[in-house]
Formats: structure tokens, C-alpha cells, sequence
């Protein structure tokens, strides 16, 4: 954002209320019952220099308090560093412009409201009520409350300041070479002629070639160009390491030239059915071949044995081997057989992982068994692919208790989640009376043997504290932060959750 707030501001035609205080930008419906204590809580946030943060907790505690009935229709925003925070209820929407793109909320995508925080940089907020209609471009909003359908703040038009105005001459500092007129010496203006033959004292004047492409021939005579006496190439000559006229000698004595006809294929060559049977001699290369037993079969049979004269009839081939089509490796059992003594790990994704000699799978990277702590020695385990036990249990400040054996989606409306309804996270609810909770606020992604926490834009964040470490720290947002046993994770501003990663 910039000093401006929001840059340029502009009201929606509509029925509703419409401020911008301290740039913080605030719609509702005029006929709302919580129109009079959100106004409040815009004035409220601006005069105390609050942010749009500041403004989405406040204006989330008033609908929080005004619950009885429908969500009520309204939608606030203001800026968090280079961002936007943005919270829509009821019939109210929201959209933000950034280089990447836009960002739509709507307040019907939530049973209570919706809200988020966007990165900037941002270009263009509009918040707008039901059948509000289209900006006056000559119209801007400086300030105030007065009667419109929304808001729309535009960023890439800045109110205008006038220029300054250009320093006199004499105001300017004296950083180059200045020269009066009267002092310049007139350059002469007659040529120089030179002798059109070099002087005693002087080498030949050269004049070099020119560089870069040069234009085609043209006809007649050119300075530089060959003589046509003179070939401009010479003519090939027969290589000197053959006589001409003469073929290539083969690469053996014994065979014939490549010119001549070879014998057919399979004759005299080291394989091919005219070869004599496996075990027998072959006739030595010149002399006739032993003449051929008919119908004979030169490799074996998975049906039946092998026949004689083939040097294969003493082996015996096992007889629960089948066809080849039915083995991965010879002597193994079929593949069917191998798929049913797989055991059934239901939806567990299968990791590395080593055991512990009370058969318990673990991590290889951790030095105790979680289970039952007794030491591994890595260098006597062999890892190998298993089912992903449970890694442990996330502890609501609640005493609700999560295990972690897939993802979860935690907010205060997560069962409408994209992510829920696809079936990649489980919901898991969570509120607060303040109202700093999201509706879609973080996630638990489960990624091998680690627990990472995904925070999803969320306008009151969501902040870790390592074990033993008394700070929290803040993680950004949508990039997954990984985080070890024993951390406490503050949701919002008052939620928190344990990570336990005991499994006994």
C-alpha cells in the first residue's frame, strides 16, 4: 500500500453505506442493525492507527455479536504492509487485483463470513453490496460516510501533485565545461590536401578492409577480385594411398570381395537353423555341413521336455513352472499368488522406515524408538517400505485431541473447504469468541515422516513456538513450515494446539 491508503477512491452507486476513514475502506447494508457499531469499529481502528488487521478483528467480534439472525451483509478492508486484509459477510463480495491476478471473496461462501489476507503488491480493491452499479471515473471519494453501493480503491492512479516547477539557470550547480562564445576559436574550413604519393618519411598509407557483411558481386571488374587466369579453386585429385582403378582389398584374405555374391543367410555363419544341433561339432569352415535332422526343435519347452541329441535332455525343468509370461523371476510364484499374500494396508501411505528390535517402525532418522525408546544403531538397520503409523497427536487448547494420520484442514467453517470436499483433509472446527479465526485458516499436511503446518492467507495468522523457546514466531503465508514434537501452535489470537508425538 502506499501513503494514500488506497490510492484513489471512488464510490459504487447503491443503496447502502459507504466510508473510507484512515484508509480503511468499510460497505453494509443501511438497513443492517450492526450498520451503527461497525461504523464504530471503522473510526475506532483508524483514529487508534490500526491496520486492515486491526479492522477485520474488530468487525469480526460485532457480526460475532449479532448472530441471532441472517449474516449480516457488509465488507471491510484495509492495508497490511504491501497487502490487503479483507472480510465479506452476507450478500457483500470482494475482489483484489495484484500482478498475479484476482482474488474474489463472497460472504455466501461462509455460514458466518469470510475473510483473508492477500500479498501485495496490490492494485485494486473493490468491496460492493448487492446491485451496486458502475464508478463515475470524474467522481473520488476523499473521505467520510455517505450513501453508495461500495468502494473501489484503485492503486495505479495516485491523486495528482503538481510538478515542481524547473530552478532557474543561475540556481543550477556547475558540473560541466562551460565556455564563452566570444573565446571559441573559428575552425578553419580549408580542406587538407594530401600528395597523392607517400612521403620519404612515412609508410604507404594502407586503407584496411572494411568489416561486416560486404554487398554482392557486381559486374565488371573489382579491386581484390581473382583473375580469370586464374582458377579460384584446384581441381580434386584421387587419394594417394590407393591405385586408381583399382577395388578396396576386404577386410580378410579368406572371403570374398563385397562385389562378389555372399552365401545365404545363415550359411556359414555362427547361428541360424542350418546350424548342427547344440553339442555337436561343427565342420570346420570350408567343408560341407552334416546334413540336417528334420523337424527338430533347436531351444526348449516349458510343456514338455527337451528332446535328445540337444545336450539339454539330462536338465530337468521344475514342474510347477509355467509359462514365462506368468513369472517375474524363475522359481518365484505367479503374481496373483504374490498380490495375495500382500497385507491389506487400508489408505496408510507406505515410507522407509526401520525397525526397532521389538519389531516397532520408525523413522530412520530418530535415535529412539517412539514407541518404546529403546536406542536404534542405524548402522544395523536395513529401511525398508512400510505402512506410516499415526505421528503422533495435535492437543486442542480444548482438549480436543487430532491424531495425525492424514491431513487436516482446521477454521472455523471447514466442512465447505475445497480441500475437505475433495477429500484430501479431514475438518477439523475450530472457533473462537473473538472471531480470529478463518474460515479456511491453516492446514496440517503430513508429508513422510514430517508434520508441516500450511498457513492459508489467513487475516490473524498463525504463529509457532518451538519447544523450549518462549517466543512465537510467525510463519508465512501458504509455504509449509515444518515443526517438531512439542511445539505449540497459537491459531488467530487466542486458539492454541499441541503437537505430541507420542505413539505408546
Amino acid at each position: 500500500m502506499t501513503d494514500h491508503g488506497f490510492g484513489v477512491v471512488r464510490p459504487l452507486p447503491g443503496d447502502g453505506l459507504v466510508a473510507y476513514v484512515g484508509g480503511l475502506l468499510l460497505v453494509c447494508d443501511a438497513n443492517e442493525s450492526a450498520a451503527e457499531a461497525l461504523l464504530n469499529a471503522l473510526r475506532e481502528t483508524a483514529s487508534s492507527g490500526g491496520d486492515g488487521r486491526a479492522l477485520a478483528r474488530r468487525a469480526a467480534q460485532v457480526l460475532a455479536a449479532n448472530m441471532a439472525g441472517d449474516p449480516a451483509t457488509c465488507a471491510v478492508a484495509g492495508p497490511v504492509g504491501a497487502g490487503v486484509a479483507v472480510l465479506v459477510s452476507g450478500s457483500a463480495a470482494a475482489t483484489i487485483g495484484t500482478p498475479g491476478g484476482e482474488t474474489r471473496l463472497a460472504g455466501s461462501d461462509s455460514l458466518t463470513w469470510a475473510d483473508r489476507l492477500v500479498n501485495g503488491p496490490v492494485e485494486r480493491v473493490e468491496l460492493s453490496l448487492p446491485g451496486a452499479g458502475t464508478p463515475h471515473p470524474a467522481v473520488r471519494f476523499e473521505g467520510g460516510v455517505v450513501h453508495g453501493g461500495g468502494l473501489v480503491g484503485d492503486l495505479t492512479d495516485q491523486p495528482y501533485t503538481p510538478a515542481p516547477s524547473r530552478p532557474l539557470t543561475s540556481e543550477m550547480p556547475a558540473t560541466a565545461f562551460h565556455m564563452e562564445a566570444d573565446l571559441i576559436q573559428p575552425q578553419s574550413q580549408q580542406p587538407v590536401e594530401r600528395p597523392p604519393y607517400p612521403l620519404a618519411d612515412q609508410p604507404p598509407i594502407v586503407q584496411a578492409a572494411p568489416s561486416g557483411p560486404q554487398p554482392g558481386p557486381q559486374s565488371g571488374p573489382q579491386s581484390g577480385a581473382p583473375s580469370l587466369d586464374q582458377p579460384p579453386y584446384l581441381p580434386q585429385q584421387e587419394p594417394s594411398y590407393l591405385p586408381p582403378h583399382e577395388p578396396q582389398p576386404s577386410y580378410h584374405q579368406d572371403q570374398p570381395p563385397y562385389h562378389q555374391e555372399q552365401p545365404p543367410f545363415g550359411q556359414d555363419l555362427q547361428y541360424g537353423h542350418d546350424q548342427p544341433p547344440y553339442g555337436q561339432e561343427q565342420a570346420p569352415y570350408g567343408q560341407e555341413q552334416p546334413p540336417q535332422q528334420p523337424e527338430q526343435q533347436q531351444f526348449p519347452s516349458y510343456d514338455e521336455p527337451p528332446p535328445s541329441g540337444n545336450g539339454l535332455a539330462d536338465q530337468q525343468i521344475p514342474q510347477h513352472m509355467g509359462p514365462p509370461e506368468h513369472y517375474d523371476h524363475p522359481g518365484q510364484p505367479p503374481q496373483d499368488q504374490q498380490q495375495q499374500q500382500q497385507p491389506d494396508h487400508g489408505d496408510r501411505p507406505l515410507v522407509y522406515g526401520v525397525d526397532c528390535k521389538n519389531d516397532h517402525f520408525n523413522d530412520p532418522r530418530v535415535p529412539y524408538c517412539a514407541v518404546c525408546g529403546i536406542a536404534l544403531v542405524q548402522r544395523t538397520l536395513v529401511p525398508y517400505k512400510g505402512p506410516r503409523p499415526s505421528l503422533g497427536v495435535l492437543v486442542l487448547d480444548d482438549g480436543t485431541a487430532l491424531p495425525l494420520e492424514s491431513d487436516y484442514l482446521l477454521g472455523r467453517d471447514p466442512e465447505r473447504a475445497p480441500e475437505v470436499a475433495g477429500g484430501t483433509a479431514r475438518p477439523a472446527k475450530v472457533t473462537s469468541p473473538d472471531g480470529s479465526v478463518s474460515r479456511r485458516h491453516l492446514r496440517v499436511a503430513l508429508d513422510g515422516w514430517d508434520v508441516n503446518l500450511v498457513d492459508l492467507g489467513s487475516v490473524n495468522g498463525t504463529q509457532i513456538q518451538p519447544p523450549g523457546d518462549p517466543n512465537f514466531y510467525d510463519i508465512p503465508p501458504n509455504e509449509p513450515v515444518t515443526i517438531a514434537p512439542g511445539t505449540t501452535v497459537r491459531v488467530g489470537v487466542s486458539r492454541t494446539l499441541r503437537f505430541e508425538a507420542h505413539r505408546g
